[in-house]
């Protein structure tokens, strides 16, 4: 695995070095020393997958506060996607900042969201599946949102109307 921070300090790109031969390839998807080493936390509570039948849906900006707050490996398993977080982190020199970032089954690279980042996606293809690790437990009183549009972040997504939920699309503005 290659760890390369983002822009947005504690988020990681993790590309995938796939050993490869006429069967395929095998390339590791988290390995707990190697995360250690770069100070990422390493427990994981949960694994979900999102499965999304139609190109330009749009799924977030999600996330949990404490004591439930969550770190998250992403990794798009079929099809593509934009993914992108928020630095909701008041006390962060990147706070408020976004980054954006393709993620395909083709490109084999993963994104690491600490805790404190608001996260969503927006599907590039149809049947576009999405694997996560979790580090919490999902637990409804401490599920947030932001609105995928906020002009607080100015987020520059790839496809225009966006499909999305009622849930979604009724998130608020983001209040400092």
């Amino acid at each position: 695995m290659k760890i390369s921070e983002t822009e947005l300090a504690g988020a990681y790109v993790i590309e995938l070095e796939a050993v490869e031969d006429e069967r395929g390839y095998f390339a590791r998807t988290y390995c707990r020393k190697e995360f250690t080493e770069y100070g990422l936390k390493t427990e994981i509570a949960q694994c979900s997958l999102s499965y999304n039948a139609r190109r330009g849906t749009l799924r977030g900006m999600h996330y949990q506060v404490e004591p439930e707050a969550e770190t998250k490996l992403v990794q798009c398993m079929c099809g593509s996607l934009y993914d992108v977080i928020i630095d909701l982190r008041p006390q962060s020199e990147t706070y408020c900042h976004w980054f954006g970032i393709e993620l395909s089954a083709d490109k084999r690279r993963l994104l690491y969201i600490p805790e404190g980042f608001a996260h969503g996606f927006q599907t590039l293809e149809e049947n576009t599946t999405i694997y996560y690790q979790i580090s919490a437990f999902y637990d409804p009183q401490f599920a947030r949102g932001v609105r995928w549009n906020d002009p607080a972040f100015g987020i520059k997504w790839p496809l225009a109307s966006p499909i999305m939920s009622e849930k979604d699309k009724l998130l608020p503005d983001y209040r400092k």
